[in-house]
């Protein structure tokens, strides 16, 4: 993973599993979401608002949430919708 400069005050190191390290690092980086993979394995991104902090939970639940959860949200979504 290439190293970016992140803030070590704004950054989380978050827990993700190795087989999916890389879908998260990338579709964070397409988000414009500093991060990087630090020493121990573990996956550090910068969170310096609100927007991101949602985007790394909506990214991470995609790839971790059973499918039927995914359905269920996207259906109240719908219905809100309406």
């Amino acid at each position: 993973m290439e190293q970016s400069s992140i803030n070590p005050t704004d950054s989380q190191v978050v827990a993700v599993c190795r087989s999916d390290r890389w879908q998260v690092y990338r579709r964070l980086q397409a988000l414009e979401i500093p991060c990087c993979c630090n020493g121990n394995g573990g996956l550090e991104v910068e969170i310096n608002s609100p927007l991101a902090a949602i985007q790394l939970r909506s990214v991470i639940k995609q790839l971790t949430a059973p499918r039927s959860e995914l359905v269920a949200e996207l259906n109240r979504c719908w219905e809100l919708k309406s």
